[in-house]
């Protein structure tokens, strides 16, 4: 949540987000398929409005989604599974994003 209330913040104030690099269990953000208690905020649900709003780029680390069960439709069709559960506002790459994402920016900001 933190991350979200930062990301929000930066933006309200006139700051650019290059990117989103989703790593370890913050794929779970990207999941579209979560489903939050009635008294709970969706958060997968508020960061994909939040990137589609602003259009701003987002990845979910390769391997951190599969083993968590969150796919586009490639790695979906890839593995010979059933569904994706990758929300549309992301994608699925490697670290040379995040990499890509701290040489394009003046500042890079980890939350975990």
């Amino acid at each position: 949540m933190t991350a979200y209330q930062f990301a929000r913040a930066a933006v309200s104030q006139g700051h650019e987000i290059y990117r989103v690099f989703f790593y370890g269990d913050g794929v779970l953000n990207a999941n579209s398929l979560s489903i939050s208690p009635q008294d709970e905020k969706n958060l997968p649900q508020a960061w994909h409005n939040f990137l589609a709003n602003n259009e701003i780029d987002s990845v979910a680390c390769v391997s951190s989604a599969l083993v968590r069960g969150i796919l586009s439709s490639q790695e979906s069709k890839r593995h010979k599974m059933a569904d994706m559960s990758l929300c549309a506002s992301t994608q699925i790459a490697g670290l040379g994003q995040l990499v890509d994402a701290a040489l394009q920016s003046d500042r890079l900001v980890s939350f975990g």
